[in-house]
């Protein structure tokens, strides 16, 4: 639970919002806006706000609204909508998200690029997705989010699969595209549903090195893991965007643009507000 400390604190950074809690600050603004597309030196002026759209897009987000029940002082939803898919197109939400990452690992005093993270996945209800799957063990027909988390529980990387697809699976593809990415990890902390001969080989390809924490014989309900935990906890940061409560996306492309609209505004907020 929230300090009343925190609660102040988060009460003076809503104050300071155009409308509502997920719109962004001025201080929030004056970061993202030079990653912004330039403008189009022919053809006619451009007339959208992009202030706006992204205002548009964290509303939806946190309030878990479809997209024809956006306010109507955001403009258009299909304006907002089709400014959503050629944002994501140019991958911005993902560079917004990796940016204020990296200043947020600076401004706790470490290495803008991490050296060391957590996988885990999460299967949620995907009711209207393309493509979905059963997961036996969680009784969930719908998707898996396949996450690595640096060591502090920031998230470095996200991949969507149908339910059915193991765990092992889908932490080979999160190797397969960390390095991309991340070029200095090395060392993962995983459970023992990753404890797999073809996941191991695929990480000594890689030269990453995975270490099993695993889940004590004796222990009897809800166990915090050492080094494991702070995965769980953005979980729970991502139910706290209702639009990321169940997975409402047709495409695993837009859902996980959704995910790092909101992964990107929690660090955003930590870093023009410390």
């Amino acid at each position: 639970m929230w300090t009343p400390e925190q609660r102040g604190r988060m009460a003076d950074i809503t104050g300071k919002t155009k409308r509502y809690p997920s719109d962004l600050t001025d201080e929030e603004w004056e970061r993202i806006a030079p990653l912004m597309p330039p403008l189009n030196r022919r053809g006619r002026k451009r007339l959208t706000d992009f202030r706006e759209i992204i205002n548009a897009l964290r509303y939806l987000v946190r309030s878990g609204c479809g997209w024809e029940m956006l306010p109507v002082h955001f403009g258009p939803w299909q304006t907002v909508y089709w400014w959503f898919r050629r944002l994501m197109r140019r991958f911005l939400f993902q560079t917004i998200h990796d940016v204020c990452l990296m200043l947020d690992r600076e401004a706790a005093g470490r290495e803008a690029s991490p050296s060391g993270g957590v996988i885990d996945s999460q299967s949620i209800k995907a009711p209207h997705a393309m493509t979905r799957g059963y997961d036996a063990g969680k009784k969930i027909v719908g998707r898996k989010r396949h996450i690595a988390v640096d060591t502090d529980g920031r998230l470095l990387l996200v991949r969507l699969t149908p339910a059915d697809i193991s765990d092992s699976a889908g932490g080979q593809m999160i190797l397969d595209a960390i390095r991309q990415r991340w070029t200095w990890v090395k060392h993962f902390f995983a459970d023992g549903a990753y404890d797999r001969l073809q996941l191991m080989d695929k990480a000594a390809f890689h030269d990453f090195t995975v270490e099993i924490i695993r889940r004590s014989d004796t222990a009897k309900g809800f166990e915090i893991l050492p080094c494991r935990w702070v995965v769980e906890r953005i979980f729970g940061w991502m139910i706290r965007w209702r639009r990321l409560v169940r997975d409402y996306e047709q495409r695993i492309d837009v859902a996980e643009a959704m995910i790092h609209i909101a992964m990107g505004s929690l660090m955003l907020r930590r870093n023009a507000h410390p």
